[in-house]
C-alpha cells in the first residue's frame, strides 16, 4: 500500500459536506523531512546485521513498539517515528509467524523505500514510502 492510498482524496463525505483533511497529509510532510535520517538508520540496521527488514512506526500518540527514533515534541513536527524490525513484530504478535515469509517476500527494497507501520486512532497499516 502507498501513503497516497491512505490519504483523504478531498471528496465530499456521505452528508455532502467537504471531508475533513486527513492527518496523514501531515505525515507525508514529516516523512519528507525525516527521510534522510530514516534511510541512514535503515542502512545501519541492515549493515550491522540487526535485521534485513527495518520497520518504522509512525504515530502521534504513545506506542509500546520499537524504540523512539524521532520525537515530534523535540523536533516540532506532527508525527513521531519509532524504529523496529520484522523480528520484533513477529515476537510481539503484530505479524503472525505464518505470515512472516509472505511479509518478507513483499517487502520493498529498503534502500529505496521506508517500511512504515502507520498507527492512527482507527487502526494501523503497513505502507512503503519512497525516500526523497
Amino acid at each position: 500500500m502507498n501513503l497516497e492510498d491512505l490519504l483523504n482524496n478531498g471528496s465530499s463525505g456521505e452528508d455532502g459536506q467537504p471531508a475533513k483533511s486527513s492527518p496523514l497529509q501531515s505525515l507525508k510532510f514529516d516523512l519528507d523531512f525525516y527521510s534522510e535520517s530514516i534511510k541512514e538508520v535503515s542502512a545501519e540496521m541492515i549493515v550491522e546485521g540487526y535485521t534485513l527488514y527495518p520497520i518504522f512506526i509512525a504515530h502521534q500518540h504513545e506506542v509500546s513498539l520499537g524504540q523512539v527514533l524521532l520525537d515530534k515534541l523535540e523536533l516540532g513536527t506532527n508525527w513521531s517515528i519509532n524504529v523496529s524490525s520484522v523480528e520484533e513484530f513477529v515476537e510481539r504478535g503484530v505479524i503472525k509467524e505464518e505470515k512472516r515469509a509472505y511479509f518478507e517476500k513483499h517487502f520493498k527494497k529498503p534502500e529505496n523505500f521506508m517500511c512504515l507501520f502507520v498507527v492512527v486512532p482507527d487502526g494501523a497499516n503497513f505502507v512503503f514510502y519512497p525516500y526523497k
